[in-house]
């Protein structure tokens, strides 16, 4: 991940660490191949190979006092290869935040990243293109490109949506601010050997398989992480009815492990001796951005949540993340990329990538609802199943290279039209 001798890059961010688990699917592993970063990636996810085809997840009803029963083994191979003496996963993995983000940054050119620098505005030089960035410690910044990778609150999303709204696109100022999903979650870590066994001496199903535990208006979420040292639980508690309106208080706030308790009270005996290891549960605001007609203005464009920050229900944010990047980069670094026609190319990026990440946080919306029992096949169990598996048919429709040949046969399509994007 060195900077290409064409252009240079520079990140200006603040350090952040948010949330535990992050799974990436098929899809994005190839772009981890691509980038030569698979190897560093391996070593650090879930757990050691196994036998393939694993379960992707065992879904459970599971909102009962009694003992639950699964409905659907979502399969999702994870295949693994030997190369150079280390084991390499070919499909669905899962890592620890902080582990995922070092790959990256371990593999940063020198002096790529500013750190502590957070961007409040920037200005556009209408003769030249040059853009301005300002910080919050009011140093400043130029770029010909500017890629608002800034979260669900991006600044850079506000200051470019109400910019184009003054323009002539009012419509656009209601896309600015994230919406509540009207579901909240209670996260914890669990060190794996906390859980205790069932009475025949068996591990915990959560120890064993990645498990999503089901209910009218609530799920939960488990998989293992750290190689199978620790188990992320994330235990959703939704009212659909407030999705879209106002949510009052702190996003992210540290609860009573009771509240967790309480509101799994009446689930199954698995339910409740996992939350019940939970020592110091944190409960989040669950928000989403409405879908966006653009994610380009001129030479400025959103990428990752900015674009699409979505509800977790498909264990995709990230990887739509790392699909936007890999798109973007290959048109930058396209020989018919210049100066000129960067605009252009940020266009071709928007034309193949907002429609797929918005696929995609739609996707994951509906997944949360039909885990909850409040999609359009409720508690049907034989035909619920089949559906959810079908909501990940999507990381199989295309892959990275197909979706940069795409954004780049239209790029050229229209310079030699002699459209070029001003």
């Amino acid at each position: 991940m060195t900077n290409p001798p064409k252009f240079r890059v520079g990140i200006w961010c603040v350090e952040t660490q948010i949330g535990a688990g992050v799974g990436i699917w098929a899809k994005t592993w190839r772009t981890l191949e691509l980038l030569g970063l698979d190897i560093d990636a391996s070593k650090v996810a879930h757990a050691p190979p196994d036998t393939p085809p694993v379960v992707g997840f065992d879904f459970r009803k599971s909102d009962q006092p009694g003992e639950g029963f699964s409905f659907q083994l979502s399969q999702m191979p994870c295949q693994y290869y030997l190369l150079n003496g280390h084991d390499v996963a070919k499909d669905a993995l899962r890592f620890h935040r902080a582990d995922f983000l070092d790959i990256f940054v371990n593999h940063l050119a020198s002096g790529v990243a500013h750190f502590q620098k957070r961007v409040v505005s920037y200005t556009q030089d209408v003769a030249d293109g040059q853009i301005y960035l300002r910080f919050s410690d009011d140093s400043m910044a130029t770029c010909d490109v500017l890629v608002g990778c800034d979260g669900i609150k991006s600044l850079v999303r506000a200051q470019m949506l109400k910019q184009m709204a003054e323009n002539g696109h009012p419509e656009l100022l209601d896309l600015v601010q994230p919406i509540f999903s009207g579901t909240i979650a209670y996260r914890g870590l669990i060190p794996a050997e906390k859980i205790p066994k069932d009475e025949q001496g068996h591990l915990h199903r959560a120890v064993e398989f990645p498990m999503m535990y089901c209910g009218k208006n609530k799920h939960i979420v488990s998989y293992s992480i750290s190689r199978g040292s620790i188990v992320n639980v994330v235990a959703f508690a939704s009212q659909p009815e407030k999705e879209g309106t106002a949510f009052d208080g702190e996003w992210v706030t540290e609860i009573p492990k009771e509240e967790l308790l309480d509101c799994y009270a009446d689930w199954e005996p698995e339910v409740r001796s996992l939350v019940n290891c939970i020592d110091h549960p944190t409960r989040w605001a669950i928000h989403q951005l409405k879908d966006l007609p653009n994610y380009v203005n001129g030479r400025v464009a959103l990428l990752g949540d900015a674009a699409h920050a979505m509800t977790p229900h498909q264990g995709a944010g990230a990887g739509q993340a790392i699909d936007d990047a890999f798109t973007l980069a290959e048109l930058l670094g396209h020989p018919r990329t210049t100066k000129e026609t960067l605009a252009s190319a940020l266009k071709a990026y928007e034309r193949i990538r907002l429609p797929m990440a918005t696929h995609v946080l739609q996707g994951s919306r509906n997944s949360g609802r039909m885990y909850e029992f409040n999609g359009p096949h409720g508690e049907e169990y034989d035909v619920l199943g089949p559906a959810i598996q079908r909501q990940w048919d999507w990381i199989h429709a295309s892959t990275p290279e197909e979706d940069g040949d795409r954004a780049i046969a239209w790029m050229e399509s229209n310079l030699d039209l002699g459209n070029v994007v001003q």
